[in-house]
């Protein structure tokens, strides 16, 4: 861009005092010879001036060729000029590049930099094993939740980045002393039905009114022992909940302990429904 600046100025320089040139000094001669006096006194001077002598002309001829050899040779330096001087911008700007180098990025301290930013930088969580079934089984018959025993736990059925977000508060829940478990992930139209439907209430969303459909919801519960605790009547699990609605939070999602109808172990995408897939 300074480059191109530097084009232009030295174009209008070149056009200005080279190209564009003062008149002839024979002009300038010429019109300073007014002669003053009657008419018939400037019908004279005129054939005074249409017969001149031959050596005038000559001398006439001489300065012309001159003027413009001079012209020429202005032409002909002005590229010259200019390369000389674009040339001397480029190896100047050259020799003082490094003085103006950001500490961070100089050469010898590069990879320091792309190391302290790959340790920040948070690694793709990958989901833990499965569970054996009869832990959800026995989960299932002490909470008197028999859905949960079959309920699918699939994280592949689950929004992508949704997973990265409940896997990063399930680690830092073990980290709190509060192993979670997964106790549902997607959930068919049919399931949600049959759960809104059921004698235990479970769910108040019919099918298709709730994010686990979407894979935009969990229900997680604590593990205490090798053992899924489902009820909020435990102390232990209470605290856990609670520590969960607080993760859940944090990382920007809605937790079901605030609701009306308290679902403790379940967190999903915050927004609306409809928002959510009118966006997507």
């Amino acid at each position: 861009m300074i480059l191109i600046v530097i084009f232009f100025i030295l174009v209008w320089v070149g056009w200005r005092f080279f190209v564009r040139a003062a008149p002839s000094p024979i002009v300038q001669a010429e019109n300073k010879v007014k002669p003053a006096g009657s008419d018939l006194a400037t019908k004279k001077k005129r054939k005074d001036v249409v017969s001149i002598s031959p050596d005038y002309s000559e001398q006439k001829e001489s300065f012309l060729r001159r003027v413009f050899l001079h012209k020429k040779m202005k032409l002909s330096l002005l590229p010259l000029a200019s390369l000389v001087l674009v040339l001397c911008v480029v190896g100047g700007t050259l020799h003082f590049n490094s003085r103006h180098v950001i500490a961070p990025y100089l050469p010898q301290e590069y990879s320091q930099v792309a190391h302290i930013q790959g340790t920040f930088t948070e690694a793709k969580l990958e989901p833990p094993p499965a569970l054996p079934p009869e832990v959800f089984i026995n989960a299932a018959a002490a909470a008197a939740r028999p859905g949960i025993a079959t309920a699918d736990r699939d994280w592949s059925k689950l929004d992508p980045h949704f997973v990265q977000t409940v896997l990063q508060i399930m680690k830092k829940m073990a980290e709190r002393g509060y192993p979670m478990a997964l106790l549902e992930g997607y959930r068919s139209p049919e399931r949600q039905d049959g759960l809104a439907t059921q004698t235990t209430v479970v769910t108040k969303a019919k099918g298709g009114q709730s994010k686990h459909q979407y894979g935009l919801a969990v229900d997680l519960a604590p593990m205490k022992d090798g053992k899924i605790i489902i009820s909020e009547r435990d102390a232990w699990a209470f605290s856990a909940y609670q520590a969960l609605g607080e993760e859940a939070v944090a990382a920007g999602l809605t937790w079901g302990g605030v609701w009306s109808f308290k679902d403790y172990g379940h967190i999903e995408k915050a927004g609306s429904l409809a928002a959510i897939l009118r966006n997507k």
